[in-house]
């Protein structure tokens, strides 16, 4: 190339871009801009076609000269089955970068590259798809377990409702729904999760936590009634009901001053307190 032509190629305007659509890159090498702007060249980029060696295949692959490399392991990909990040390409025994241009690397028409299998890359993406495959599982196990709850906490509700109302309810139906809901905290303990899925999961065993806590209190109110209302059955027994309860039924005056006395040592009802295990 004469001077003057050179001279000409690399004339630069006001923002630093060359007049006829070249530009110069670190290492004196002269290759067209690639700006969008105004300014950028109408020349056609030339399309090269090269051959990738893989294992004991060629692939030839026609691309632009002003590719990258990752753009050319996207393209690699269909051919060879191996994905982008798998991929180490060499050409005149360096391994290029993906970020890097081929005609900044010297590419051109015919080049030949060699392309093999990133075996610690392959592991990586293996590890961490798995890991992406456990979380998502989680996360389906856990929103199974919660609508569960959901459906078990209705029940809670109406049973609550009944006992607080007057009736009594069996107490295999509490005890059904106690077992019920430790059947969730066994499955939420199996669960593995980390970040956000870990708090999705501690608040639905503080949830489960919660509702046993309530059917124990609802037992001893059970309890309760069931004493009641025995009580009201022996009264009809004996006889008509007239407003009091039969003299069989009081305490003697000395009985009553203990019971009195027990009372303001210990006011008010037996409350059961369940302690929980950390998850």
């Amino acid at each position: 190339m004469s001077k003057d032509l050179l001279r000409m190629k690399t004339k630069q305007n006001g923002n630093g871009l060359s007049s006829s659509g070249w530009e110069m890159r670190p290492g004196g090498m002269l290759v067209q801009q690639r700006s969008s702007d105004s300014y950028q060249s109408s020349v056609t980029v030339p399309t090269i076609k090269i051959k990738v060696k893989y294992g004991s295949s060629y692939h030839e692959i026609k691309i632009s000269s002003q590719a990258t490399f990752g753009e050319l392991k996207k393209m690699l990909a269909g051919q060879t089955g191996l994905h982008p990040e798998d991929q180490k390409i060499f050409y005149k025994e360096k391994e290029r970068d993906s970020r890097s241009f081929l005609d900044v690397a010297g590419l051109k028409d015919g080049s030949k590259l060699v392309l093999i299998e990133d075996e610690i890359s392959k592991e990586k993406r293996f590890v961490e798809s798995r890991r992406n495959a456990k979380m998502e599982n989680a996360l389906k196990e856990i929103i199974a377990i919660r609508l569960d709850i959901d459906k078990l906490a209705k029940q809670v509700a109406n049973v609550e409702m009944d006992i607080y109302g007057g009736k009594k309810v069996t107490e295999t139906l509490l005890l059904s729904l106690i077992e019920l809901l430790m059947t969730q905290l066994i499955k939420l303990d199996g669960i593995t999760a980390d970040g956000d899925l870990k708090l999705q999961r501690r608040m639905q065993v503080k949830r489960v936590q919660k509702y046993i806590e309530t059917l124990d209190m609802l037992k001893i109110r059970n309890s309760a009634l069931g004493n009641h209302n025995a009580k009201v059955q022996m009264h009809h027994k004996n006889g008509i009901f007239t407003g009091q309860m039969p003299k069989s039924m009081y305490y003697n005056q000395e009985q009553r001053k203990r019971v009195s006395f027990a009372d303001q040592r210990n006011p008010g009802p037996v409350v059961v307190t369940t302690k929980w295990e950390t998850f």
